[in-house]
This record gives C-alpha cells, sequence and structure tokens, in this order.
C-alpha cells in the first residue's frame, strides 16, 4: 500500500468539509443534508473530505435492506481527494472511515452511494473499498443548464432548497423556478439539456446480517462495460457511444470524485 498506510481520516467541522469539497471536488458543489464530516491527512496536511447523510428520498431506499431501521443507513454524499495524495488513499480513506462509523454509530447498517458515470466515473474507488455493485441505470437526474453549470433535477422539485456550484445562491431562485413534482418540462423549457450516461448504485455492509437481507441483486461488475456505462475520470473508453436515455423513475443519488485535474494544495485544517 505504500505511503497510504499514513493516511489517517479523522472528524472535522461542517465549514472545513465544505471548504474543501468545494475546492476540489469536481462538481464543485456540497451536499447540505450531510452529518458527518471526515478530513483525510497525511503528513498533517489534509488532502481531502469525505461526507455522508440521508438519502435524498430516504423511505424510498430504506427497504434496500428488509429490516433497517428508519437511522439504520447512510449516503456517502461526496468523495474528494487532492492528486497529492499517494496511490489507493482513496481505498485507505474509506476503509478508516467505515471502522469510524462502525465504532461510534454501531446503528449503522449499511451505507450507499452513487457513481456518477455521466459525468466522472463509474465507482473504481467503491468497487476497490468492498462495496457491492446493486444498480446501474441510464441517467435520466443530471442536466446541463443554460449557463454550462450542471445541478441535478431534484433541486427543482416542490420542497428541495439546492445551492449552485459557489454554494450561495438557490438555483431555483436563479432561474426563476419556485417548485414542481415533475421538474424535467420546466427544464427542457428554458434550454437545460439531460446529461448522456450512466448512475451506479453501490452498497457497502457494516453489518455482516444486512447482506443476508438485501432486497434487490448484487450486479456482477462485468455488467458495467457490457451496458456501456463504463467511465474513469470524465472519459469513456474510445470509440464508445452513450444512446440518450429513457424517462425512468429517479432516485437521487451523491457524486463521488474519481480523481481530480489539477493538484489543489489545502490549508492544514
Amino acid at each position: 500500500m505504500g505511503r497510504a498506510k499514513d493516511i489517517i481520516v479523522k472528524p472535522i467541522t461542517v465549514q472545513d468539509a465544505r471548504r474543501i469539497i468545494r475546492s476540489i471536488h469536481y462538481s464543485g458543489k456540497v451536499d447540505t443534508r450531510s452529518k458527518l464530516h471526515f478530513g483525510v491527512f497525511l503528513d498533517g496536511k489534509c488532502g481531502g473530505a469525505i461526507q455522508l447523510g440521508d438519502p435524498m428520498v430516504k423511505h424510498k431506499v430504506l427497504g434496500t435492506v428488509k429490516g433497517t431501521p428508519w437511522s439504520g443507513f447512510l449516503d456517502l454524499h461526496r468523495l474528494a481527494f487532492a492528486d497529492w495524495l499517494p496511490r489507493n488513499s482513496e481505498s485507505r480513506a474509506i476503509a478508516c472511515m467505515m471502522r469510524l462509523i462502525k465504532k461510534h454509530y454501531p446503528w449503522i447498517e449499511w451505507i450507499q452511494s452513487y457513481a456518477d458515470a455521466a459525468q466522472c466515473g463509474d465507482g473504481t474507488i467503491y468497487r476497490a473499498s468492498g462495496f457491492f455493485l446493486i444498480g446501474i441505470k441510464k441517467n435520466t437526474s443530471m442536466y446541463r443548464m443554460p449557463d454550462g453549470e450542471v445541478c441535478c433535477s431534484i433541486v427543482f422539485k416542490t420542497g428541495f432548497g439546492g445551492e449552485n456550484s459557489q454554494g450561495k445562491n438557490n438555483i431555483k431562485a436563479k432561474y426563476g423556478k419556485t417548485g414542481s413534482a415533475d421538474p424535467s418540462s420546466f427544464l427542457k423549457s428554458i434550454g437545460a439539456i439531460r446529461l448522456p450516461g450512466f448512475q451506479l448504485r453501490y452498497i457497502y455492509f457494516l453489518d455482516p446480517t444486512a447482506r443476508e437481507r438485501l432486497t434487490v441483486p448484487i450486479i456482477p461488475f462485468s455488467e458495467i462495460e457490457k451496458r456501456g456505462a463504463k467511465m474513469y475520470k470524465g472519459k469513456r473508453p474510445a470509440g464508445e457511444k452513450v444512446s440518450r436515455p429513457a424517462n425512468q423513475p429517479e432516485v437521487g443519488g451523491s457524486i463521488p470524485t474519481a480523481g481530480l485535474e489539477k493538484e489543489v494544495e489545502l490549508q492544514r485544517i
């Protein structure tokens, strides 16, 4: 594992976590629902952050594992790692984080996350960290707005208050939208374009019995390439084409970072 074994993961403040995510995550956005915030440190310097919290539509995913209590699972909202961290830092940091959660939050039975293969990657980090693949679907929620900003359609739904890439202004207010049950028509009307690609859903079992209670099938990793969902660091294999997605129910999700295009030095927290 080399120098990755020296990685230390520990809790940090929400303010520091959001600063790191906005600085180095490819989306430039934080998830305001995040409840747990961890910093990734090497030689006393912070080189990344991990955020977890409730899923966008919690009641829809609660039944993924039969018998899960309302507070028994989390969504992994953001992973962000600077390029100067050594190889295998991501899997090392996730392993450390899982041990901390298991020790301090023993009621958490499982953790899910979504890999954004419409913009970033198909979940290489998750597969290397012991996650299981339980979903592959064409993207139906990520749109490129007329000004080039990418956002999730759920922020235009009634009752959801999203933020833009600077994390300051409400996206709905920016486009003069107060919210609706189905925002797809509005997004099309203003010229927003749905991104081609896929969203992949992964699950990690902190409680070994949770796997026995899984209500959806585990999908072989080989299916990613078979279904044309392969992507790494925002790029698809040469010659691969992605069909435009058909309408499917939106289930929300999180956005991991597979890699960074530029090296970012973070102040020590």
